[in-house]
């Protein structure tokens, strides 16, 4: 982003509300640094009309990861904080926030605070008991929060905002704990008569079916709140179709930290075989275009004050 795009908090905060009114499917991509965020905010299909992403998600898995932590809580919030600074420096993009379980109420309280004054549109928190697991780890074991206590976190969280723009999303794990379809429908009917924004439908299946049962019996109870979905492993179903049936938002959660590990580990194995870095070249962004993303040669352009 140039320094001419830049926005201030206020701006950026009702981004995501802004973008729900009007009433088009949400794309949504990861972004663990400032280096992602740049590249999620400018990629951009120019053919017929632009596509792009239209906000970015700060994942918990992936901040940790990106710090060679495993995703168990372990990535202090100061430091998740401090990564939202970069992001918010580099992209005008909304900005949503995986908030893990919420922590306590005071921890609760401080993260909505924090968050808000930065101008993140959007905290997500799900209905899990700590210590937080991650959720597509096959060897985790997943237990839910009881409904009315969570209920309660939501009512809270909402309480501790200063303006309606900040929106607090359920993000129901009842698909990944083991349970039903109808367990997810009544969890999600106390979050929203709790005052939630909108919730998340989180599933590990292979397929998008417990997924789309959810979207069509929620939108057929005549609820209009913002859903978002998160198809890591059923991705055979396009974001076009998820808004089809009922979707408002997907996020791509994790892809640009994974596409960066694979291409290091390859560039890795390549420089060790051939031991020369010629051919590795071609797996690799030009340094010219690196120094042109971050915004090198826009700020050493600038005139030098006389002395």
């Amino acid at each position: 982003m140039s320094l001419a795009h830049r926005v201030l908090p206020e701006q950026r905060r009702p981004m995501l509300r802004h973008l729900l009114a009007a009433g088009h499917g949400i794309r949504v991509i990861e972004a663990h640094s400032g280096l992602s965020a740049l590249i999620g905010s400018e990629t951009c299909l120019a053919s017929g009309e632009a596509l792009q992403f239209d906000a970015l998600w700060v994942s918990s898995l992936t901040s940790s990861a990106v710090q060679g932590l495993p995703d168990i809580g372990l990535y202090l919030l100061e430091r998740r904080i401090a990564l939202i600074e970069d992001i918010c420096q580099v992209s005008s993009k909304p900005i949503i926030v995986d908030g893990d379980t919420g922590g306590d109420a005071a921890n609760l309280r401080y993260l909505v605070a924090r968050l808000e004054a930065m101008g993140v549109s959007a905290l997500v928190i799900e209905d899990k008991l700590s210590p937080k697991r991650n959720s597509l780890c096959s060897q985790s074991s997943h237990l839910l929060e009881d409904p009315r206590r969570f209920a309660q976190k939501i009512s809270d969280a909402q309480t501790a905002r200063l303006t309606s723009d900040f929106m607090v999303f359920a993000r129901i794990e009842s698909l990944i704990a083991g349970e039903t379809v109808e367990d997810a429908l009544a969890r999600a009917r106390s979050y929203v008569e709790a005052g939630a924004s909108g919730l998340m439908i989180h599933s590990k299946d292979q397929t998008p079916r417990r997924v789309i049962e959810f979207l069509h019996r929620f939108r057929a109870h005549g609820f209009e709140h913002p859903v978002i979905c998160v198809p890591t492993t059923y991705n055979n179903l396009s974001a076009r179709q998820l808004f089809v049936h009922g979707a408002s938002i997907v996020v791509y959660a994790n892809h640009l930290l994974r596409a960066a590990h694979f291409a290091m580990c390859e560039v890795c194995k390549e420089l060790l075989r051939k031991d020369k870095a010629a051919e590795v070249e071609k797996c690799c962004t030009s340094v010219d275009e690196l120094l042109r993303l971050v915004g090198y040669e826009a700020l050493v352009a600038q005139p030098r004050s006389q002395p």
